[in-house]
């Protein structure tokens, strides 16, 4: 089963609905502090629903206690900065699908540290997709394709 990761995620509203989506699929998912958003926001409640007492969560207070206790398994950030397309990429049954701030995505010294980059086909020219957009599309694709 793959895993999601999350990086230090800015808005309460996207961790509630990737939550909420990680429930029907049931994927777990960790969550990297600091997060820009306290734990019981009200935003964040309402997307999610009451989806969030369901849902898998492991929250780790730094990205170096999330590495020291992850398993084996590869990570795979889901990055603009990514060389392989994602039509062309292949999961693994083990893979964390890491995604970075909304804000700042990944640092350097993360994107240093993973197996694989995995970038989203997009018209030219524009930025991003929202991070719970992407990461139901990935999701979908790693558990499905």
């Amino acid at each position: 089963m793959p895993q999601i990761v999350l990086y230090q995620t800015d808005i309460a509203q996207n961790v509630g609905s990737i939550l909420r989506m990680a429930v029907c699929f049931g994927v777990p998912v960790h969550l990297i502090e600091p997060m820009g958003f306290v734990w019981d926001d009200s935003k964040f409640k309402r997307s999610g629903m009451d989806y969030i007492d369901r849902a898998n969560i492991t929250r780790h207070n730094s990205w170096q206690h999330f590495m020291d206790n992850k398993g084996e398994g590869r990570l795979v950030a889901l990055t603009t900065k990514g060389s392989t397309p994602l039509p062309n990429f292949t999961f693994a049954d083990d893979d964390y699908l890491l995604f970075g701030r909304e804000s700042a995505g990944l640092p350097d010294s993360v994107h240093q540290q993973c197996d694989e980059r995995v970038i989203i086909p997009m018209q030219k020219g524009e930025r991003s997709l929202n991070i719970a957009q992407s990461c139901a599309i990935v999701t979908y694709q790693s558990l499905y394709a």
